[in-house]
């Protein structure tokens, strides 16, 4: 079944921003129901949804994560639209959701998993406050 795109890049990006949020939100409960490999990968989601949806505005859009990723580093990082630290943060951010997704003998802590949702608000508030100005 194909879905017929209809809609402005704005509004692709809202969309994006609102299931970052969404993720993010997801990612508290897990968290506070200590299931912190689940938290991991909804914070890692909801930094990846938010970075995506900036890339909407430029109507632009990456099958794979890598690319999404290398590319806001590459145009929004680099150029200083974000500050430099988001791009470290944003990497560290992939390594824990791997190892939480596919390490086998992984334990993800509180403490870890509480800086991924950290620096997943970070992310999240950054760019919507960066959607919100254009």
């Amino acid at each position: 079944m194909q879905h017929e795109e209809i809609g402005t890049k704005e509004d692709l990006a809202k969309y994006r921003l609102d299931t970052a949020k969404t993720d993010l939100k997801s990612a508290k409960l897990l968290l506070e129901n200590e299931d912190y490999k689940g938290a991991n990968n909804r914070a890692y989601y909801a930094i990846y949804h938010a970075v995506s949806a900036v890339h909407a505005l430029d109507g632009k859009s990456y099958k794979r994560h890598k690319d999404a990723l290398g590319n806001f580093n590459k145009d929004y990082v680099r150029t200083e639209v974000f500050p430099k630290d988001m791009g470290r943060k944003i990497a560290k951010a992939e390594e824990i959701r791997h190892a939480s997704d596919y390490d086998d003998f992984y334990i993800a802590s509180k403490e870890e998993t509480v800086r991924q949702i950290e620096t997943a608000e970070d992310v999240v508030d950054q760019i919507a406050k960066y959607i919100s100005s254009i």
